[in-house]
């Protein structure tokens, strides 16, 4: 990351500390943690939709913290590694080709979603654990904070939906750079693994190369079946 001078130091600390507004004011009201909820990839046509789940500290402060996408590829890297080496707890869940095509887009994410909140509730209880809290001591309830207009169904825990929460929100931040660079990471591996399909470039979306690359090579095990019916024969699909 670049040194700022101190004006732009500033600035910085002060965008970030408008979007922790949200986690700050139900904290006032008595929740315990507030666990950020975001996910990538929701509209390729091809592999999992991630979802991630994360809790900052209170006090934490990580510099140019904001909606994926409007970071550089290098940038949510580096803000990858220095959010889960800051959270307090994080979790990533993942919702396969197959199952998408089961259950549709919106109810896999939904579970993708509960599955990360589930893993970062995990880790926060084995973190509090390993400090030496007595087991019987209550764990504060969490509020769920989701990018977007629509709450998780089947989530035993309050919620609220900020629409575009990932620009407003630290912890929905942090989620969505969680989310898209563990998504980002697995389409090169599947780069490698299936060539001439260029998700390296176009991470599985619908561009006119990967599209042409359909027709000419046929659909791999990670495309998304119900993805397809307007650009494969029906017999293909």
């Amino acid at each position: 990351m670049k040194k700022l001078s101190e004006e732009k130091l500033l600035q910085e600390r002060e965008r970030l500390s408008a979007m922790r507004k949200h986690e700050e004011a139900l904290l006032r009201q008595g929740y315990g943690y507030v666990i950020g909820v975001d996910e990538a990839g929701r509209g390729p046509l091809c592999g999992p939709v991630a979802a991630a789940a994360c809790i900052l500290p209170p006090d934490c402060e990580i510099l140019f913290l904001n909606d994926s996408k409007k970071l550089s590829e290098k940038k949510r890297e580096l803000l990858f590694d220095e959010i889960r080496e800051k959270a307090l707890a994080y979790g990533i869940g993942l919702a396969e080709p197959a199952r998408i095509d089961e259950i549709n887009i919106l109810n896999a994410t939904f579970e993708a979603m509960r599955s990360a909140v589930d893993q970062c509730r995990q880790m926060l209880t084995e973190k509090l654990q390993e400090t030496g809290i007595p087991e019987e001591t209550p764990d504060p309830s969490p509020i769920v904070l989701v990018d977007g207009n629509k709450v998780i169904p089947g989530l035993s825990l309050p919620e609220e939906s900020i629409i575009k929460g990932d620009a407003s929100s630290l912890s929905i931040a942090a989620a969505s750079i969680l989310a898209k660079v563990t998504r980002d990471r697995m389409m090169y591996e599947y780069d490698r693994l299936y060539p001439g399909y260029g998700f390296g470039k176009n991470k599985g979306y619908g561009t006119k190369e990967h599209m042409e690359a359909i027709r000419r090579l046929g659909k791999t095990p990670i495309h998304r079946v119900s993805f397809l019916k307007n650009i494969l024969p029906e017999e293909e699909a």
